[in-house]
């Protein structure tokens, strides 16, 4: 981990020195992004790539290569420190959640995965997992990237228990009246003081964002990724048709999704929960 950020510090400062002191903010701020996102854009290459290239008479199964790709690049990572051994705890439950959803989500009709494949539980392929783990990923990685602190904070039992609620509607709505509107506007009335404060060096300033606006970004960057998903029909949506863009409820969606996640990050990243020291 020490020479991932030795290496950070040399790239910033060779920036820093060709750039003017704003210019250089925003491109560290492009460049940390995507090196925090590093996972999730390996995945979605990956699903690209074999889109592009797979064949049907393969011994290999496409939906089982991206879960032995995908196994592969975490192990990397940890050899690599590019990830705590801490954070990939929490990367797991990100992969148990994000699979029990979709074993519910299949059998609701909600979508569906076409291709074929033996490493699959109830006609989930393992891989999928793995996408709910890169976004854990991100949301790890760029909270200590940007040495991010979140304040003014909410009391740490309401921000659970808002999270809670939001996953067990994306089950419970099927049965009984969706509240995602109420949890709209919880997320709002929860947070909307909260500002997500980062820097782009040790020894720069910090800047700061509301948390609801970065997550309605990252939602959207999320939807882009859903549409290369459904393009490279490695999911389906229940009446979707061939080309067809996902729907926008669906970054309604990412962006309440993104609350559990961060919920789910904070249990190993407490201290990034407090007031920055400047």
């Amino acid at each position: 981990m020490q020479n991932t950020r030795q290496q950070e510090r040399r790239l910033g400062d060779m920036i820093r020195s060709r750039l003017s002191p704003l210019t250089a903010e925003f491109v560290m701020f492009v460049l940390k992004q995507g090196w925090s996102a590093l996972f999730g854009i390996l995945i979605l290459l990956a699903i690209i790539a074999t889109r592009a290239i797979w064949q049907s008479d393969w011994p290999l199964a496409r939906y089982d290569f991206l879960v032995i790709f995908a196994v592969s690049t975490q192990i990397a990572f940890l050899y690599f420190k590019l990830e705590t051994w801490e954070e990939a705890r929490v990367i797991l439950l990100f992969h148990l959640t994000g699979t029990a959803m979709e074993i519910f989500k299949i059998y609701a009709g909600s979508w569906a995965y076409p291709g074929d494949g033996v490493l699959k539980i109830m006609q989930v392929p393992l891989f999928s997992g793995f996408m709910y783990a890169a976004v854990g990923s991100y949301m790890a990685r760029v909270i200590r990237v940007f040495q991010m602190r979140f304040d003014p904070f909410p009391a740490f039992h309401w921000h659970i228990l808002l999270a809670v609620l939001i996953y067990v509607n994306f089950f419970a709505h099927h049965f009984l009246p969706d509240i995602r509107l109420a949890l709209f506007a919880a997320t709002l009335l929860l947070y909307g003081r909260t500002r997500i404060w980062f820097r782009m060096g040790t020894q720069s300033r910090y800047w700061w964002m509301p948390l609801p606006v970065a997550a309605f970004f990252s939602s959207f960057f999320l939807w882009l990724a859903e549409n290369i998903g459904t393009l490279t029909k490695t999911w389906i949506y229940a009446g979707q048709a061939d080309g067809q863009a996902v729907s926008f409820a669906k970054m309604g969606s990412w962006y309440l999704l993104l609350y559990v996640s961060f919920a789910t990050v904070t249990l190993v990243t407490r201290s990034a929960l407090h007031p920055p020291q400047r």
